[in-house]
Protein backbone atom coordinates (compact mmCIF):
# COMPACT_ATOMS: atom_id res chain seq x y z
CA UNK A 1 0.00 0.00 0.00
CA UNK A 2 2.80 2.26 1.32
CA UNK A 3 5.22 4.20 -1.82
CA UNK A 4 8.91 3.73 -0.32
CA UNK A 5 11.61 2.50 -2.97
CA UNK A 6 12.18 4.38 -5.91
CA UNK A 7 12.72 3.35 -9.07
CA UNK A 8 13.78 4.50 -11.82
CA UNK A 9 12.20 2.35 -14.31
CA UNK A 10 8.10 1.72 -14.78
CA UNK A 11 7.02 -2.07 -14.86
CA UNK A 12 3.56 -2.34 -16.12
CA UNK A 13 1.62 -5.69 -16.58
CA UNK A 14 -2.14 -6.92 -16.78
CA UNK A 15 -3.49 -9.18 -14.71
CA UNK A 16 -6.68 -9.95 -16.64
CA UNK A 17 -6.43 -8.65 -20.47
CA UNK A 18 -10.03 -7.89 -20.97
CA UNK A 19 -11.25 -4.16 -20.44
CA UNK A 20 -13.69 -2.93 -18.24
CA UNK A 21 -17.18 -1.95 -19.70
CA UNK A 22 -16.98 1.25 -17.31
CA UNK A 23 -14.37 4.96 -17.13
CA UNK A 24 -10.75 4.61 -16.26
CA UNK A 25 -9.92 4.72 -12.86
CA UNK A 26 -6.50 4.55 -10.89
CA UNK A 27 -6.04 3.05 -7.71
CA UNK A 28 -2.55 4.18 -6.01
CA UNK A 29 -1.68 1.42 -3.51
CA UNK A 30 -3.79 -0.62 -5.14
CA UNK A 31 -1.38 -3.29 -4.19
CA UNK A 32 -2.21 -2.52 0.00
CA UNK A 33 -4.98 -3.93 2.26
CA UNK A 34 -7.66 -1.10 1.35
CA UNK A 35 -6.58 -0.05 -2.21
CA UNK A 36 -7.21 -3.91 -3.71
CA UNK A 37 -10.51 -3.81 -2.18
CA UNK A 38 -11.27 -0.51 -4.09
CA UNK A 39 -9.52 -2.09 -7.06
CA UNK A 40 -11.70 -5.04 -6.75
CA UNK A 41 -14.94 -2.96 -6.19
CA UNK A 42 -14.51 -1.06 -9.41
CA UNK A 43 -13.54 -3.72 -11.23
CA UNK A 44 -16.85 -5.86 -10.63
CA UNK A 45 -18.55 -2.89 -11.54
CA UNK A 46 -17.23 -3.25 -15.24
CA UNK A 47 -14.81 -0.11 -14.47
CA UNK A 48 -10.80 -0.12 -16.48
CA UNK A 49 -8.88 -0.40 -13.40
CA UNK A 50 -5.11 1.12 -12.91
CA UNK A 51 -3.10 0.13 -10.10
CA UNK A 52 0.08 2.19 -9.40
CA UNK A 53 1.95 0.13 -6.65
CA UNK A 54 6.00 -0.21 -5.40
CA UNK A 55 4.86 -2.77 -3.65
CA UNK A 56 6.82 -2.23 -0.42
CA UNK A 57 4.14 -3.06 1.90
CA UNK A 58 1.50 -4.07 -0.63
CA UNK A 59 1.11 -7.79 -1.91
CA UNK A 60 1.05 -8.64 -5.61
CA UNK A 61 -1.27 -12.01 -4.26
CA UNK A 62 -3.92 -8.69 -3.28
CA UNK A 63 -4.39 -8.24 -6.88
CA UNK A 64 -5.21 -12.04 -8.07
CA UNK A 65 -8.42 -12.12 -10.19
CA UNK A 66 -8.69 -8.67 -10.42
CA UNK A 67 -9.39 -6.98 -13.58
CA UNK A 68 -6.36 -4.55 -13.75
CA UNK A 69 -3.86 -3.16 -15.78
CA UNK A 70 -0.38 -2.84 -12.78
CA UNK A 71 1.90 0.10 -13.24
CA UNK A 72 4.78 -0.83 -10.64
CA UNK A 73 6.39 2.54 -9.48
CA UNK A 74 6.61 4.78 -6.91
CA UNK A 75 4.03 8.38 -6.30
CA UNK A 76 7.20 10.37 -5.39
CA UNK A 77 8.42 9.82 -9.46
CA UNK A 78 6.09 12.42 -10.90
CA UNK A 79 7.13 11.07 -14.08
CA UNK A 80 5.40 7.47 -13.24
CA UNK A 81 2.20 9.30 -11.67
CA UNK A 82 1.60 11.37 -14.76
CA UNK A 83 1.64 8.36 -17.36
CA UNK A 84 -0.59 6.41 -14.71
CA UNK A 85 -2.88 9.09 -14.60
CA UNK A 86 -3.40 9.54 -18.78
CA UNK A 87 -6.85 9.44 -19.48
CA UNK A 88 -8.09 8.63 -15.74
CA UNK A 89 -11.56 9.78 -14.78
CA UNK A 90 -11.06 9.42 -11.06
CA UNK A 91 -7.94 8.65 -8.85
CA UNK A 92 -8.32 6.87 -5.74
CA UNK A 93 -5.27 7.94 -3.57
CA UNK A 94 -4.11 4.93 -1.08
CA UNK A 95 -0.79 5.26 -1.25
CA UNK A 96 1.18 5.94 1.64
CA UNK A 97 3.13 5.28 5.18
CA UNK A 98 0.52 4.76 7.25
CA UNK A 99 1.81 4.65 10.91
CA UNK A 100 2.08 6.72 13.86
CA UNK A 101 4.99 4.94 15.29
CA UNK A 102 6.89 4.82 12.12
CA UNK A 103 6.88 8.70 11.56
CA UNK A 104 8.21 9.17 14.83
CA UNK A 105 10.84 7.17 14.25
CA UNK A 106 11.45 8.53 10.43
CA UNK A 107 9.61 11.70 9.56
CA UNK A 108 11.24 12.46 6.64
CA UNK A 109 10.39 9.16 5.33
CA UNK A 110 7.05 9.81 6.01
CA UNK A 111 6.67 13.55 4.61
CA UNK A 112 8.44 12.76 1.19
CA UNK A 113 5.68 9.91 0.47
CA UNK A 114 2.96 11.05 2.21
CA UNK A 115 2.93 14.99 1.43
CA UNK A 116 4.72 15.38 -1.52
CA UNK A 117 3.61 12.04 -3.31
CA UNK A 118 0.47 13.43 -2.50
CA UNK A 119 1.20 16.68 -3.88
CA UNK A 120 2.64 14.87 -7.27
CA UNK A 121 -0.44 12.95 -7.27
CA UNK A 122 -2.29 16.23 -7.52
CA UNK A 123 -0.47 18.14 -9.72
CA UNK A 124 -0.44 15.42 -12.05
CA UNK A 125 -4.23 14.98 -11.82
CA UNK A 126 -4.69 18.57 -12.65
CA UNK A 127 -2.40 18.62 -15.88
CA UNK A 128 -3.86 15.49 -17.13
CA UNK A 129 -8.06 16.37 -16.89
CA UNK A 130 -8.58 13.82 -14.36
CA UNK A 131 -12.16 14.88 -12.98
CA UNK A 132 -11.67 14.03 -9.14
CA UNK A 133 -9.22 12.73 -6.74
CA UNK A 134 -10.33 10.57 -3.74
CA UNK A 135 -8.00 10.77 -1.17
CA UNK A 136 -7.23 8.72 2.26
CA UNK A 137 -6.82 11.05 5.39
CA UNK A 138 -6.51 10.07 8.87
CA UNK A 139 -8.58 10.25 12.15
CA UNK A 140 -5.28 10.83 13.49
CA UNK A 141 -5.54 14.86 12.57
CA UNK A 142 -8.15 15.25 15.46
CA UNK A 143 -5.17 14.78 17.61
CA UNK A 144 -6.26 13.88 21.08
CA UNK A 145 -8.97 16.52 22.06
CA UNK A 146 -11.68 15.06 24.79
CA UNK A 147 -14.22 15.83 22.48
CA UNK A 148 -16.23 12.95 21.48
CA UNK A 149 -17.53 12.48 18.74
CA UNK A 150 -15.13 14.12 16.97
CA UNK A 151 -16.95 16.05 13.83
CA UNK A 152 -15.02 17.56 10.70
CA UNK A 153 -15.92 20.70 12.11
CA UNK A 154 -13.92 20.99 15.18
CA UNK A 155 -9.81 22.07 15.15
CA UNK A 156 -7.66 19.27 14.13
CA UNK A 157 -4.22 19.15 16.41
CA UNK A 158 -2.21 16.65 14.94
CA UNK A 159 0.40 14.88 17.35
CA UNK A 160 2.60 13.53 14.56
CA UNK A 161 4.65 13.22 11.56
CA UNK A 162 1.90 10.90 10.31
CA UNK A 163 -0.72 12.92 11.43
CA UNK A 164 0.77 16.12 10.08
CA UNK A 165 1.34 14.75 6.58
CA UNK A 166 -2.10 13.82 6.07
CA UNK A 167 -3.58 16.72 7.51
CA UNK A 168 -1.53 18.65 4.55
CA UNK A 169 -3.00 16.92 2.45
CA UNK A 170 -5.62 17.72 3.26
CA UNK A 171 -5.10 21.39 2.90
CA UNK A 172 -3.48 20.49 -0.35
CA UNK A 173 -6.58 18.99 -1.51
CA UNK A 174 -8.84 21.87 -0.36
CA UNK A 175 -6.52 24.08 -2.44
CA UNK A 176 -6.58 22.35 -6.26
CA UNK A 177 -10.29 22.15 -5.57
CA UNK A 178 -10.44 26.19 -4.92
CA UNK A 179 -8.03 27.29 -7.46
CA UNK A 180 -7.62 24.81 -9.97
CA UNK A 181 -11.42 23.32 -9.96
CA UNK A 182 -10.31 20.07 -9.47
CA UNK A 183 -12.50 17.99 -7.56
CA UNK A 184 -10.63 16.50 -4.49
CA UNK A 185 -12.37 14.43 -1.48
CA UNK A 186 -10.65 13.60 1.57
CA UNK A 187 -11.46 10.80 3.74
CA UNK A 188 -10.79 10.66 7.77
CA UNK A 189 -10.50 6.44 7.76
CA UNK A 190 -11.01 6.03 11.53
CA UNK A 191 -8.82 2.44 12.23
CA UNK A 192 -9.36 0.59 9.13
CA UNK A 193 -9.71 -3.60 9.36
CA UNK A 194 -10.61 -6.62 7.43
CA UNK A 195 -9.38 -9.54 5.19
CA UNK A 196 -6.02 -8.72 3.05
CA UNK A 197 -4.21 -6.42 6.48
CA UNK A 198 -1.38 -8.18 6.96
CA UNK A 199 -0.24 -8.46 10.35
CA UNK A 200 3.64 -9.66 9.57
CA UNK A 201 4.52 -5.92 9.75
CA UNK A 202 6.34 -3.75 13.07
CA UNK A 203 4.11 -1.45 12.02
CA UNK A 204 0.64 -3.71 11.18
CA UNK A 205 -2.39 -2.27 12.64
CA UNK A 206 -3.59 -4.14 15.93
CA UNK A 207 -6.33 -5.93 14.85
CA UNK A 208 -4.51 -8.22 12.47
CA UNK A 209 -1.45 -8.52 15.04
CA UNK A 210 -4.07 -9.34 17.82
CA UNK A 211 -5.56 -12.11 15.70
CA UNK A 212 -2.12 -13.53 14.64
CA UNK A 213 -1.11 -13.41 18.28
CA UNK A 214 -4.18 -15.45 19.56
CA UNK A 215 -3.77 -18.15 16.88
CA UNK A 216 0.32 -18.35 17.36
CA UNK A 217 -0.63 -18.75 21.19
CA UNK A 218 1.69 -15.25 21.55
CA UNK A 219 1.29 -12.42 24.14
CA UNK A 220 -0.97 -9.81 22.78
CA UNK A 221 1.41 -6.61 23.65
CA UNK A 222 -0.79 -3.25 25.08
CA UNK A 223 0.93 -0.11 24.68
CA UNK A 224 -1.35 1.67 27.75
CA UNK A 225 -3.87 0.71 29.87
CA UNK A 226 -6.07 -1.41 27.29
CA UNK A 227 -8.63 1.30 27.73
CA UNK A 228 -8.32 3.51 25.10
CA UNK A 229 -10.84 3.40 22.61
CA UNK A 230 -11.23 3.54 18.68
CA UNK A 231 -13.89 3.58 16.05
CA UNK A 232 -12.66 0.47 14.31
CA UNK A 233 -13.81 0.02 10.82
CA UNK A 234 -14.62 -2.74 8.25
CA UNK A 235 -13.03 -2.18 5.06
CA UNK A 236 -16.20 -2.76 3.10
CA UNK A 237 -17.56 0.89 4.69
CA UNK A 238 -14.52 2.23 3.42
CA UNK A 239 -15.03 0.96 0.09
CA UNK A 240 -18.88 2.11 0.17
CA UNK A 241 -17.12 5.61 0.83
CA UNK A 242 -14.87 5.90 -1.26
CA UNK A 243 -17.09 4.81 -4.32
CA UNK A 244 -19.60 7.43 -2.76
CA UNK A 245 -17.25 10.13 -2.72
CA UNK A 246 -16.06 9.69 -6.07
CA UNK A 247 -19.90 10.82 -7.64
CA UNK A 248 -21.15 13.27 -4.65
CA UNK A 249 -21.83 16.49 -6.11
CA UNK A 250 -21.78 17.94 -2.47
CA UNK A 251 -18.26 16.59 -1.72
CA UNK A 252 -15.49 18.32 -3.76
CA UNK A 253 -13.26 20.41 -1.49
CA UNK A 254 -14.57 19.15 2.01
CA UNK A 255 -13.24 16.35 4.54
CA UNK A 256 -15.45 13.36 5.69
CA UNK A 257 -14.97 11.02 8.61
CA UNK A 258 -15.24 7.69 7.53
CA UNK A 259 -16.59 5.00 10.94
CA UNK A 260 -19.19 3.24 12.26
CA UNK A 261 -19.97 6.11 14.71
CA UNK A 262 -19.57 3.66 17.80
CA UNK A 263 -15.91 3.11 19.91
CA UNK A 264 -14.29 0.06 21.25
CA UNK A 265 -11.92 -0.31 24.39
CA UNK A 266 -8.84 -2.61 23.19
CA UNK A 267 -9.61 -4.42 26.09
CA UNK A 268 -12.82 -5.40 24.84
CA UNK A 269 -11.57 -6.28 21.36
CA UNK A 270 -9.27 -8.48 22.40
CA UNK A 271 -12.41 -10.20 24.56
CA UNK A 272 -14.48 -10.19 21.13
CA UNK A 273 -11.59 -11.21 19.05
CA UNK A 274 -10.77 -14.95 21.48
CA UNK A 275 -14.91 -15.08 21.78
CA UNK A 276 -14.42 -15.07 18.05
CA UNK A 277 -11.67 -17.74 17.61
CA UNK A 278 -12.87 -19.27 20.72
CA UNK A 279 -8.84 -19.42 21.69
CA UNK A 280 -7.43 -16.95 24.51
CA UNK A 281 -3.49 -16.15 24.84
CA UNK A 282 -1.47 -13.78 27.39
CA UNK A 283 -2.23 -9.59 27.98
CA UNK A 284 1.01 -7.57 28.61
CA UNK A 285 0.74 -3.64 29.50
CA UNK A 286 3.48 -1.44 28.30
CA UNK A 287 4.21 2.32 28.60
CA UNK A 288 2.20 4.42 26.51
CA UNK A 289 3.85 5.16 23.15
CA UNK A 290 4.48 8.67 21.88
CA UNK A 291 1.70 10.16 19.53
CA UNK A 292 -0.90 7.29 20.55
CA UNK A 293 -4.09 9.43 21.45
CA UNK A 294 -6.51 8.27 24.23
CA UNK A 295 -10.08 7.90 22.98
CA UNK A 296 -11.45 8.47 19.03
CA UNK A 297 -14.87 8.10 18.01
CA UNK A 298 -16.15 9.59 15.34
CA UNK A 299 -19.89 11.27 14.26
CA UNK A 300 -20.68 10.41 10.76
CA UNK A 301 -23.52 12.62 10.04
CA UNK A 302 -22.06 14.69 7.76
CA UNK A 303 -21.28 11.75 5.80
CA UNK A 304 -24.29 10.82 6.13
CA UNK A 305 -26.02 13.72 4.44
CA UNK A 306 -23.79 14.58 1.72
CA UNK A 307 -22.51 11.33 0.58
CA UNK A 308 -25.38 9.08 1.12
CA UNK A 309 -22.67 6.96 3.32
CA UNK A 310 -23.92 4.55 5.77
CA UNK A 311 -21.84 1.88 7.51
CA UNK A 312 -22.79 -1.45 5.58
CA UNK A 313 -21.03 -3.92 8.24
CA UNK A 314 -20.70 -3.67 11.87
CA UNK A 315 -18.07 -4.20 13.67
CA UNK A 316 -19.05 -7.80 15.47
CA UNK A 317 -19.85 -9.12 11.94
CA UNK A 318 -16.48 -7.21 10.51
CA UNK A 319 -14.78 -9.15 13.37
CA UNK A 320 -16.33 -12.31 12.41
CA UNK A 321 -15.28 -12.03 8.74
CA UNK A 322 -11.83 -11.06 9.39
CA UNK A 323 -11.21 -13.85 11.78
CA UNK A 324 -12.97 -16.15 9.00
CA UNK A 325 -11.11 -14.79 6.43
CA UNK A 326 -7.66 -15.64 8.33
CA UNK A 327 -8.62 -18.81 8.80
CA UNK A 328 -8.86 -19.92 5.34
CA UNK A 329 -6.86 -20.40 2.79
CA UNK A 330 -5.61 -16.49 1.54
CA UNK A 331 -5.53 -15.40 5.61
CA UNK A 332 -3.60 -18.63 6.55
CA UNK A 333 -0.44 -17.99 4.28
CA UNK A 334 -0.24 -14.29 6.01
CA UNK A 335 -0.92 -15.97 9.19
CA UNK A 336 1.96 -18.68 8.59
CA UNK A 337 4.29 -15.54 7.28
CA UNK A 338 7.04 -14.73 10.36
CA UNK A 339 6.94 -11.79 11.70
CA UNK A 340 9.62 -9.24 10.68
CA UNK A 341 9.84 -7.58 13.88
CA UNK A 342 9.41 -9.24 17.40
CA UNK A 343 6.97 -11.88 18.92
CA UNK A 344 4.82 -9.76 20.96
CA UNK A 345 1.84 -8.35 19.47
CA UNK A 346 1.47 -5.23 19.90
CA UNK A 347 0.06 -3.34 16.74
CA UNK A 348 -1.05 0.38 15.69
CA UNK A 349 -3.53 2.73 16.32
CA UNK A 350 -3.88 5.76 14.34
Amino acid sequence: MASINRQSNVNSQSFKSSPGAGKRMLVTGGGGFIGSHIAAALASRGDEVVVLDNFSTGNRGNLDGIDARLIEGDIRDLACVEDAVQGVDTVFHQAALCSVARSVEDPISTHEVNTSGTLNVFDACRKAGVRRVVFASSSSVYGDSATLPKHEMMPTAPLSPYAISKLACEYYGEMYSRIYGMETVALRYFNVFGPRQDPNSEYSAVIPLFIKAIFDQAPIRIFGDGLQTRDFTYVANVVQANLAAAVSPSAPGKAFNVACGDCWSLLTLIDKLQTVSQRTTEIEFCQRRVGDIKDSQASIAMARELLGYAPLVNFDEGLRETVNWFTQADGSAFMKRPPAFQEKAGGVLS
